[in-house]
């Protein structure tokens, strides 16, 4: 279908154009019969499909939906570091939105893991923000691959639950480029999605839905957006100022009230009735985009999802603990199951992304299927309470005495995370910590499971032999957990997040979530990894760890040219082999590190990764590739990303604390920064300048015996040193004072000029 949508717009009135730019009810977009411009259905994702029964809408997962295939939520899937799954897993929901006609599916969730306490981080992806990017834009790519628009979510900085509506986040322009709008910048510049959603909180005093800094200068023009922008469920607050904004579409309808705000501010000139027909023309673009992409009659294999589901969840588990190779289990002798989760599975997040699952794997029967005989089963603890019931625990200590290994299961339950609200803390129950103390007394072959969608405290975990973590692994974690635990899949999975010790090991702990409506980000670009590396604190699990029941090995580690420009890409390539007995996959992570910087920088930072799957004895090489950005920290000042010509260490690494190999090289700034010298420029920064260090050395020599570092040097030892010290940090115009006359103020101003002249003419040659 070909529309002309400017001529469409044309023969709008007014109010049918404001019409546009609000729903038509709780899921369901504006359409306009006597022009031909019909309604289309979007429903929330992002792991499955939730599109509610007629006349059930609400956007807290309380009414039911229509059966969907649940998939592992995002906290699982950033653990696979796959991006193939990802797409995979995309192509499969894009298939479910057309069987539905569905137009969009609300998500991937990008925000950035700023604490682990944020009650809806089990939605997002990471505390990384290229990783995070990188498995957003491969969901986008899956889904959208299938005539089925995305809306990447929530832009930005919605990293709490707390106050979300009001919440004003405060964040520093440097931390706000480099770690919370880059998780969703590679998602936009890769996959370009057919929408975005506006979060509900403000940043620096604005709010998110009414910021044209983050609406239309940084996500339109700085990146390229071309979708529209919709807001999140209520999270409008002055709607004319959104659509000026760039606010295309408030969701749900507000029945009548944002359309009147419209309407009220083109009547007073307010706002102009062209921005309104941009608004209008993007949301028109997208509508009948997934129209002409509509599969009539589609269906798909729900089988074969849940299939898919089982495999995302296997790769999204992971192995944290695997003393005296406790796993995997044997299919003989005496295996106790331990806690009610084996039962009733805890596995998926309260709240809008809720899914009515197709069909649900349960664990106890899948592992009594497995196992081949008859399993011991003790609940452990009540599942909808913490109460500690004494009877319980001596029952689960009884079975696991008969029992050769023992697997307790347990975790989070629902109503300790879910959207709406942050967590208090990083325990688990405490009828869980000591069913596992109890058991891990009389038992020695231990395995916990754990079903969380975010890191917990573990004071237990010096008790236990094995511990697998599994997150919140959808309709299938219970065949996925059933196949890791027997060894019939290979875990593969490796954190996407930091596990602290404690809680108060996490950089955001002192800020978090704030005062009244105003959370401080004070911790700044140190998130996650990058605080613990910087500050020297060693976590419970580190990013990037996960364990196998196989081995690897890097080696050969080249980069295809020791010296780069900023604008020259540069190949890195490892090679890595299976050296144990099992097949499996491992993922090789590539960091970065700037040797010298003179900004604060992160000792080291996440840049590549790549997921190979091995034989045992086989061997494969990997390449990634590395461009600008991966060298480059966010300059304030040119507000622009920027790359310090000097070494940069390339990092080979199985988690972000285990690096295997390191090798040089040398990148060359194509714009490098050189402030004029000045009066107040020191003459420690002077002799160090890379461009005119010498040149002032010469331009000074003639002076130094007259300065108070002339006269040290007739004391030698000690005094040189004070005195170097003290000049270190001395402003040339202190010169003139020191000199006893030698260096007048005309004498300094030829050498500033002097200095500044050549500054000039070397950079504009190049000849430095």
């Amino acid at each position: 279908m070909s529309v002309d949508i400017k001529k469409l717009i044309s023969q709008m009135t007014l109010e049918e154009k404001v019409s546009m730019c609000s729903g038509q009810d709780f899921w369901n977009l504006q359409g306009i019969e006597r022009l031909g411009i019909p309604s289309v259905m979007v429903c929330d994702g992002p792991h499955g499909l939730r599109k509610q029964y007629q006349g059930a809408a609400d956007h807290a997962g309380i009414y039911n939906s229509v059966p969907a295939t649940c998939f592992p939520s995002a906290a699982g899937l950033a653990s696979t570091w796959n991006r193939n799954l990802l797409q995979r897993v995309g192509v499969a929901l894009g298939e479910e939105c057309q069987a539905e006609e569905i137009a969009v599916l609300l998500g991937p969730g990008a925000n950035i893991k700023r604490s682990p306490l944020c009650g809806r981080n089990f939605e997002y992806f990471s505390e990384d923000p290229y990783l995070s990017s990188e498995m957003a834009g491969s969901h986008i790519k899956g889904v959208q691959s299938q005539g089925v628009g995305t809306s990447l979510k929530h832009f930005a900085a919605n990293n709490q639950e707390h106050r979300r509506m009001t919440i004003d986040a405060i964040i520093d322009e440097r931390t706000l480029r480099e770690i919370y709008l880059a998780s969703f910048e590679g998602a936009v510049k890769q996959s370009q999605p057919w929408t975005v959603m506006s979060s509900y909180n403000k940043v620096n005093g604005e709010y998110a839905a009414e910021s044209k800094k983050l609406l239309t200068d940084i996500l339109r023009d700085d990146w390229g957006f071309q979708g529209f922008v919709v807001s999140d469920w209520g999270a409008v607050n002055e709607r004319e100022k959104g659509v000026a904004s760039g606010l295309d579409l408030e969701m749900p309808s507000s029945y009548g009230n944002g359309e009147g705000r419209i309407l009220a501010a083109i009547s007073s000139g307010e706002l102009s009735e062209k921005d309104l027909d941009t608004a209008v023309e993007r949301v028109l673009t997208v509508i009948f985009k997934a129209v002409d992409q509509r599969k009539k009659g589609a269906d798909y294999d729900r089988d074969e999802h849940h299939q898919l589901a089982r495999e995302a969840a296997s790769e999204s588990m992971v192995l944290l603990k695997n003393e005296g190779a406790v796993l995997p289990l044997a299919s003989e002798g005496k295996l106790a199951v331990i806690g009610a989760f084996a039962k009733q599975p805890r596995f998926q997040g309260g709240g809008s992304s809720h899914v009515n699952p197709t069909k649900l794997d349960d664990v106890f029967q899948e592992m009594q299927t497995r196992f081949g005989s008859s399993l011991l089963y003790a609940e452990g603890y009540q599942i909808d309470s913490d109460d500690i019931d004494q009877d319980l625990i001596e029952e689960a200590k009884q079975i696991a005495e008969q029992a050769d290994k023992a697997v307790i299961f347990a975790g989070l339950p629902d109503r300790y995370e879910s959207e709406g609200y942050d967590r208090e803390h990083l325990h688990i129950p405490k009828n869980h910590r000591l069913l596992i103390e109890a058991v891990a007394e009389v038992n020695s072959q231990v395995i916990v499971v754990l079903s969380n969608g975010a890191p917990v405290e573990m004071p237990w975990l010096p008790k236990v032999q094995g511990l697998l973590e599994g997150y919140l692994g959808g309709q299938a974690q219970g065949g996925a957990i059933t196949d890791i635990l027997f060894g019939d899949a290979n875990p593969s999975g490796r954190l996407a997040e930091t596990f602290p010790v404690k809680l108060s090991d996490n950089p955001s702990f002192l800020n978090f979530p704030g005062e009244g409506d105003k959370t401080e980000y004070k911790e700044g670009i140190f998130v996650g990894y990058r605080y613990y590396d910087k500050k020297g604190v060693e976590p419970l699990f580190p990013f990037g760890f996960g364990l196998s029941y196989t081995e690897f090995q890097h080696s050969d580690l080249k980069l295809d040219s020791s010296s780069i420009n900023d604008q020259e890409a540069l190949t890195v390539s490892v090679t890595v082999k299976n050296t144990g007995s099992a097949a499996g996959q491992e993922v090789v992570q590539l960091y970065v590190r700037d040797v010298k910087s003179t900004v604060i920088r992160p000792n080291k930072e996440l840049k590549g990764f790549s997921k190979v799957m091995l034989q045992p004895g086989e061997e494969k090489t990997v390449s990634m590739i590395l461009k600008k950005r991966a060298f480059s920290y966010y300059n304030t000042e040119i507000k622009d990303f920027h790359v310090e010509s000097g070494e940069f260490e390339i990092l080979i690494g199985k988690s972000s604390r285990d690096i295997t190999l390191k090798k040089k090289v040398m990148v060359s700034s194509s714009n490098p920064l050189y402030s004029a010298i000045s009066r107040n420029t020191t003459v420690g920064d002077l002799l160090a300048h890379p461009v005119l260090g010498n040149t002032a050395k010469e331009l000074l020599a003639n002076i130094n015996e007259k300065t108070p570092m002339g006269g040290a040097s007739e004391e030698g030892g000690d005094a040189i040193e004070m005195m170097e010290a003290m000049m270190r940090y001395m402003p040339l115009r202190a010169l003139a004072n020191f000199s006893e006359g030698t260096l007048t103020e005309e004498m300094l101003t030829t050498i500033i000029d002097t200095l500044n002249e050549e500054l000039q003419r070397k950079v504009n040659t190049s000849l430095y």
